[in-house]
């Protein structure tokens, strides 16, 4: 239930909204207890907010929000680190439950480009039932389609699909060639961090050098945000769970790093090892 891990709660006549942390400080997530999309997820800059989406204009509105992004039943809410959430939260609840009374649309899209969207999702989905999702479940995995935006398609993957991701991409751009790139739902959301030079780096690494590695294992790792010095990874697949995942990151990955990107001082790991469902070993 809901009111039992979301600490933060009000209600506003009509409307009870509800919040749950983000992945760090700055973010929060607000549950209006209405659809927000309805399927998928959809960042809105400030600077399109105001054509393209009333809700999220309403949020901008307020001082101190500095990105939004817009998922099935919540909102996903960034805020400037100079400002606490207790400042904000009531004016971000006063413009979701004034957008939900104005009866305006949450996303404003021409029915041309939601309909060539909804093709493609189409096209996945059925890739996915008929051709990828029965191959992968045989190597103890599984994958599910989250959401597709500007040629970039999300996937819900756990275990073995990680290993299995070249041969998934490969697939699904052969039959849908407007999708440019297949990536795990977790790096839709939105960090400044991943925008770098040092991203981009750290990024080629593990694409070039580390995961071509571990892929034998059924492993996968992944930058899932850089915070002045520090990077944060997540290992996926056979190395979620995994007992000698510390010193793989330690002694091999966390190195290659710091050396590559010497701004870079510490590597740090934010892999859920509780949720792992295929490690290639098992602590004794």
């Amino acid at each position: 239930m809901r009111g039992a891990v979301y600490p933060l709660q009000q209600r506003l006549r009509s409307m009870f909204i509800q919040t749950k942390p983000g992945h760090n400080a700055n973010y929060q997530e607000f549950f209006p207890g209405k659809e927000v999309l309805g399927n998928g997820q959809r960042h809105i800059s400030k600077d399109e907010a105001g054509d393209l989406s009333p809700l999220a204009a309403g949020i901008y509105a307020v001082e101190g929000v500095v990105t939004v992004t817009l998922l099935a039943d919540s909102l996903l809410v960034e805020k400037d680190e100079d400002v606490a959430w207790d400042a904000l939260n009531t004016q971000i609840f006063s413009a979701i439950m004034e957008h939900y009374k104005s009866g305006k649309p949450v996303l404003m899209e021409t029915q041309e480009t939601a309909s060539f969207d909804e093709e493609i999702i189409a096209q996945v989905q059925d890739l996915l039932n008929t051709r990828i999702v029965p191959a992968v479940t045989q190597s103890g995995g599984d994958v599910e389609f989250h959401s597709y935006k500007d040629g970039n398609l999300y996937l819900k993957m756990q275990g073995s699909a990680f290993s299995m991701l070249t041969g998934i991409t490969n697939m699904l751009r052969h039959y849908v060639p407007e999708i440019k790139a297949v990536l795990d739902h977790r790096e839709a959301l939105p960090r400044p961090g991943l925008e770098t030079e040092e991203a981009t780096a750290i990024r080629g690494l593990l694409q070039d050098r580390i995961n071509p590695s571990i892929a034998a294992h059924g492993g996968h790792i992944t930058l899932v945000d850089i915070q002045e010095d520090k990077a944060y990874v997540r290992l996926e697949g056979g190395c979620q769970g995994c007992g000698m995942a510390d010193v793989t990151l330690k002694q091999g990955v966390a190195k290659e790093i710091m050396d590559m990107v010497p701004n870079i001082t510490e590597v740090l790991d934010v892999t859920d090892h509780a949720g792992g469902t295929n490690p290639y070993y098992q602590p004794s």
